[in-house]
This record gives C-alpha cells, sequence and structure tokens, in this order.
C-alpha cells in the first residue's frame, strides 16, 4: 500500500524557517516525482515544488522560489521542502503527493488533480 506522511509542521514566526518531511512507502515503482502542494483556508489547492526521482531535478513555483527548497533523501524514503523567509500568507496544510511516471514541472503544479497519491497533511502557522 502506498503512503505518504507529512511531518514537520507547527508555529514559526515570520521571517524564520521550517523543514517538513514527507516519508513515502509501498512504492512499487521506480518512475515517480513528489510534489509538494498547499491549501490556505478557503483557497484553492497550490502546487509548490516538485523533485524526480530519476534525475533529481526539480521546479518551483515563482511564489516560493528563492526561500524553498526541495529535496530527496532516497535511502530514508523521505522528500523534504525547507522553507526559509516564512511568511504569514506562507499559513497553510502542506501536503504531499506521487505522481507515477510523472515529470516535474508547472504541469504538475497546476493539475495537481493528475497526482496519483496524498498524504493526509501537516498544518503550518506563520505568526506576524
Amino acid at each position: 500500500e502506498v503512503q505518504l506522511v507529512e511531518s514537520g509542521g507547527g508555529l514559526v514566526q515570520a521571517g524564520g524557517s521550517l523543514r517538513l518531511s514527507c516519508a513515502y512507502s509501498g512504492f512499487t515503482f521506480d518512475d515517480y516525482a513528489i510534489g509538494w502542494f498547499r491549501q490556505a483556508p478557503g483557497k484553492e489547492r497550490e502546487g509548490l515544488s516538485c523533485i524526480s526521482s530519476s534525475d533529481s531535478s526539480t521546479y518551483y513555483a515563482d511564489s516560493v522560489k528563492g526561500r524553498f527548497t526541495i529535496s530527496s533523501d532516497n535511502a530514508k524514503n523521505t522528500v523534504y521542502l525547507q522553507m526559509n523567509l516564512v511568511k504569514p500568507e506562507d499559513t497553510a496544510v502542506y501536503y504531499c503527493a506521487v505522481s507515477v511516471g510523472g515529470r516535474v514541472g508547472v504541469h504538475m503544479l497546476i493539475h495537481y488533480d493528475g497526482m496519483d497519491y496524498w498524504g493526509k497533511g501537516t498544518l503550518v502557522t506563520v505568526s506576524s
């Protein structure tokens, strides 16, 4: 059974940093991409970043480029999202999701309905 479990959320002050983790298991496929998404109250889900399993290529949405960094540790089956210089508008539930055979890029971040499996999310609250 494919599972993705997010952790690392919490309360952080504006300007601070936070690292989210996405621990995955049960993968029976070798070619995939994992993305980070978020959803703030009353807003649509937003794609933030994604990383490829094959070559670790990455893609970022403009809203987080330069502040957030996605990385992976294949030995630990974990993908991270390092969040720096956080802002109150970063407050949201953060999700990771996997696309089997997916290719990183803007398409993955926009058409998130195409992701195959999702975690349950972790809440990040940024105080001003």
